[in-house]
C-alpha cells in the first residue's frame, strides 16, 4: 500500500522557526513527519510520501529546495514546485492551490497512484479532497486547527470580520475545510472536545466518520534527567538570565502567538511576590537573531512581553534566550525536571497539546489550559492541573501548589511519563491508524485511473484550445471566422468545448455555427465528457462521477424555496440539476450550500451569471473533468488555452492551464482577476480568445507573462 500525506507549507522546523511561525511549524510539522515514519513501518505499507511545498529562499536553508528527502526507510519527503519559490505565509497560498494539484497529478503519474491521500490543515484538505475527487482514491483528514473556532474567538475579542477576512482569508479557510470534511471518508481529530466542541460548528459534520486519535511523541527523544547532576548545553543560555538558576523554572515554550497567552502568565508572576520567591520564569519563544527580523505580529507579543518585564521589574527572575536548536528541546524539559519545575501552557486554545506530552514524557508536571488536547492529556496521564486561562488566580494558586506541594510534585511527575508512554506513543496512534484505514480501503473501488498508466496521446496536435460556448465563442461573428480561421491553418491545435449544455443541445448549436467537430466536449458543466469524430464517450469518467449523487433529494429540497425554479427538462441531464434563481428573494449561495450540507447531500454548487444554478456531483465540473482528461492523456496543462466568461468555467481557469477571462465576463469571475496564469482580455466574445492566443504566444514557443512565480 502507498500513503500519501500532504502538508502544504513547507514543514518549516524549528530553525527556521522564525519566517515559519505562522506556517505549520511545531506540533504540525512534528505530527506529520513522524505519523510517515511510523506508518511507513505497518506491515503492507511499501510507501509513504509527504508531499510538501518547495521552497528555493534564501533566508531558509537549502533542505527546503530538494526535491526528495528521505525520513526513513520506506518514506521520504517529496517536494512539489508551486506558486513562488519564496516562502510565503499560509494565507497567501489560496490562489496556488490548483497549481499543487496539478503539478502532484504530474508526479502521481511518474511514479504511481496512492491508495490514500490523507491531507493536514485547511489547505492540504482542499488539494487532498480534490486529487481525491479526480483520482477516485480514498480521503482522510486532519484539520489541527480550524478556521470558524479561530474566528469566533477573534471576533469575541473585537477584532472586525473585515480585519479577519484581510489578514486571515477566513472565509477560503472555512469553505477549504468543509470541502475537505464534505469528501473525507475519515476525520482524524486528537481530542473528543475538538470533535465535539469544534468539528460540530460545520456543516459537513458527520460524527459517524469522526475518530480520536491521540498524537504520538517520540518517547526516544523526551525522558527525564538520567541523574540529578547531568549538565546540558542549553543550560547556561537559560541560567545567564537568572540570579539564582537552582530555583524550580516555570517553562512555557510556545511561538509568540497572541493565542498562546504569555503576557498572561507574565502578569501572573509579575504580581505575585510568592512565585518570585519560589522559582524562576523561563520563556522559550521560539528563535530570533534579531527582534526586528521577526514577523510583525511576532515581534508585537515579544515586544509586549518584555514591556511587562519591564514594568514589573523581573529582571533576574525571568529568562527569555533567543536562540535553540531542535536537539535542545529535549534537554531543556529534562533541565527544568531536574530542578523540579512546571511547564505551563496558558494558551487561550490548545487543539494539540504536543509539548505538554513532550513534557509529561520528560517527568515534567503541567499546568495547562482547561481546552482541547490538555483536558486528555490530563485525564489519560494524571499529572498536572488544569485552569481558565483569563482567571489570574486561578493561574497562580494552581503554580504555587506545584512548587509547595514535593510529594504531588512526585507523583505527577510519574504517573506523567506512565501514561505518555501508555496513551500517546506513535506505535498506539498507527496501529489504530491503521486499522481504520484498512476498513476504508476494504469497501473502496480500485481507482479507474490506476488502469491507464501506459502514456496516450490525444493524436494530431501537441497543444489544446479548451473555450466556453455561449457567450465566449458566440455573441461576435467576425472574430468567431478569426478565431475559427486560426484553428484551421494551425493543425497542431487541437479544439475542444466546455459547456453547460447538454451534448445534444451543445451538438445543435455546434453545427448551426459551422464549428469544426471538436476534439473534445465538455458538456453539462463538466459531468459529461466526448472524444474525437465519433462523440466516444469517457467511460471511465462516467463510471466513477455519480459518487454520492442523490438528484431526488436534491430537486426536494429546493422544492418550493422562493426565487429558486427548475428549469425546463431539456436543460437537466443525468449528473446536472439546472434552476434560474432570482437572487432578489432566493437564498445566497452560501446558504444554498449549507442548505445541502445540513441535509447531508454532497455536492458541488456552480452558480453563473447571477441567475443559473446548477447543482452537480462532487466529482463533476468543468475543472475536474478538464484535470481528468489531461491526467488519462498525458497532456501538459502549459499546452492548454482555456476561455472562459461565467462562474461555469471558474474550475478549469484556475491552475497551470493557461486561462483567459473575455471581455463580457460575469462578475463572479472578478475574484480571479489577480489570480496567477488568469489574463482577463479586454476583447469580447472570440475577440477576446484572440487576444489571449497573443498574450500567451499560443501559436508560436509559449510565454506565461502572468506566472508570479517569483
Amino acid at each position: 500500500m502507498k500513503i500519501a500525506l500532504i502538508s502544504l507549507h513547507g514543514l518549516i522546523r524549528a530553525k527556521d522557526a522564525e519566517l515559519g511561525r505562522d506556517a505549520d511549524t511545531g506540533g504540525q510539522v512534528k505530527y506529520v513527519l513522524e505519523l510517515a515514519a511510523e506508518l511507513a513501518k505497518q506491515p503492507g505499507v511499501t510507501e509513504v510520501e509527504l508531499l510538501t511545498r518547495q521552497i528555493i529562499d534564501d533566508r531558509v536553508s537549502d533542505d527546503y529546495a530538494q526535491v526528495e528527502e528521505p525520513i526513513c526507510e520506506n518514506a521520504k519527503i517529496v517536494r512539489i514546485p508551486f506558486g513562488p519559490k519564496r516562502y510565503i505565509r499560509k494565507e497567501s497560498l489560496w490562489p496556488y492551490i490548483e497549481f499543487f494539484v496539478d503539478q502532484t497529478l504530474a508526479h502521481f503519474r511518474r511514479a504511481g497512484l496512492p491508495d490514500l491521500i490523507h491531507g493536514h490543515y485547511a489547505d492540504a484538505g482542499l488539494a487532498g479532497a480534490q486529487l481525491a475527487r479526480l483520482l477516485h482514491i480514498p480521503f482522510v483528514f486532519t484539520g489541527h486547527s480550524l478556521g470558524r473556532v479561530k474566528q469566533e474567538r477573534l471576533l469575541a475579542k473585537g477584532k472586525s470580520q473585515e480585519d479577519l477576512e484581510r489578514r486571515y482569508k477566513l472565509a477560503a479557510r472555512i469553505e477549504a475545510e468543509e470541502v475537505a470534511l464534505e469528501t473525507a471518508s475519515m476525520v482524524v481529530a486528537s481530542t473528543n472536545q475538538e470533535v465535539e466542541q469544534q468539528y460540530e460548528k460545520y456543516e459537513n459534520y458527520q460524527p459517524d466518520r469522526m475518530e480520536v486519535i491521540p498524537p504520538g511523541v517520540n518517547l526516544q527523544s523526551f525522558a527525564p534527567p538520567s541523574s540529578p547532576a547531568d549538565e546540558y548545553a542549553i543550560g547556561p543560555q537559560i541560567e545567564r538570565f537568572l540570579r539564582d538558576p537552582s530555583k524550580p523554572p516555570l517553562i512555557a515554550m510556545a511561538r509568540p502567538d497572541e493565542r498562546k497567552n504569555l503576557e498572561m502568565l507574565v502578569r501572573v508572576y509579575g504580581e505575585s511576590e510568592r512565585l518570585q520567591q519560589l522559582s524562576n520564569l523561563v520563556l522559550i519563544m521560539g528563535t530570533r537573531e534579531n527582534l526586528k527580523d521577526l514577523a510583525p505580529a511576532q515581534r508585537r507579543i515579544v515586544e509586549q512581553i518584555l514591556c511587562k518585564i519591564d514594568d514589573y521589574d523581573l529582571y533576574g527572575n525571568v529568562s527569555y534566550p533567543k536562540m535553540h536548536t531542535p536537539s535542545d528541546v529535549p534537554d531543556i524539559y529534562r533541565w527544568c525536571t531536574q530542578r523540579r519545575g512546571v511547564f505551563v501552557n496558558p494558551a487561550l486554545t490548545e487543539p494539540f497539546g504536543l509539548t505538554l506530552l513532550e513534557a509529561a514524557a520528560a517527568g515534567l508536571p503541567i499546568v495547562a489550559t482547561n481546552d482541547g488536547g490538555p483536558r486528555d492529556i490530563v485525564a489519560n496521564c494524571h499529572n498536572g492541573l488544569l485552569v481558565d486561562p483569563l482567571d489570574p488566580e486561578a493561574i497562580e494558586k494552581s503554580l504555587l501548589r506545584m512548587l509547595t506541594e514535593p510529594k504531588q510534585w512526585d507523583d505527577w511527575s510519574e504517573k506523567g511519563m506512565a501514561g505518555a508512554k501508555k496513551h500517546y506513543s506513535w506505535a498506539n496512534h498507527a496501529k489504530r491508524y491503521w486499522r481504520d484505514i484498512n476498513d476504508i480501503l476494504d469497501h473502496s473501488a480500485q481507482p479507474v485511473l490506476a488502469r491507464s498508466s501506459k502514456v496516450r496521446r490525444m493524436p494530431n496536435f501537441d497543444r489544446l484550445i479548451i473555450t466556453d460556448l455561449d457567450n465566449t465563442l458566440t455573441g461576435d461573428d467576425d472574430s468567431l471566422r478569426e478565431f475559427l480561421d486560426t484553428i484551421r491553418e494551425h493543425d497542431y491545435i487541437g479544439f475542444g468545448i466546455s459547456t453547460g449544455r447538454r451534448l445534444d443541445s451543445a451538438m445543435e448549436l455546434i453545427e448551426e455555427m459551422n464549428l469544426p467537430r471538436p476534439d473534445l466536449i465538455c458538456a453539462g458543466v463538466g459531468t459529461e465528457l466526448y472524444y474525437g469524430e465519433n462523440l466516444t464517450n469517457d467511460r471511465t469518467w462516467r463510471k466513477q462521477i455519480g459518487l454520492h449523487w442523490t438528484p431526488d433529494e436534491i430537486r426536494a429540497l429546493f422544492d418550493g424555496v422562493d426565487g429558486v425554479y427548475v428549469q425546463k427538462d431539456f436543460q437537466q441531464s443525468e449528473f446536472k440539476i439546472s434552476f434560474d434563481v432570482d437572487t432578489s428573494v432566493a437564498p445566497s449561495i452560501p446558504q444554498i450550500k449549507r442548505m445541502l450540507r445540513e441535509a447531508g447531500i454532497r455536492a458541488r454548487v456552480v452558480f453563473s451569471r447571477n441567475m443559473y444554478l446548477d447543482i452537480l456531483p462532487n466529482r463533476g465540473g468543468p475543472g475536474v473533468a478538464v484535470r481528468h482528461v489531461l491526467y488519462k492523456w498525458g497532456f501538459s496543462p502549459e499546452k492548454v488555452l482555456v476561455a472562459g466568461d461565467s462562474g461555469n468555467d471558474e474550475g478549469m481557469l484556475k491552475g497551470r492551464t493557461l486561462g483567459v477571462v473575455v471581455g463580457n465576463y460575469s462578475p463572479e469571475l472578478e475574484k480571479l482577476r489577480d489570480w496567477p496564469r488568469i489574463y482577463f482580455a479586454e476583447g469580447h466574445h472570440a475577440r477576446g480568445i484572440l487576444e489571449g492566443i497573443n498574450y500567451y504566444q499560443f501559436l508560436d514557443n509559449i510565454t506565461i507573462p502572468n506566472d508570479r512565480h517569483e
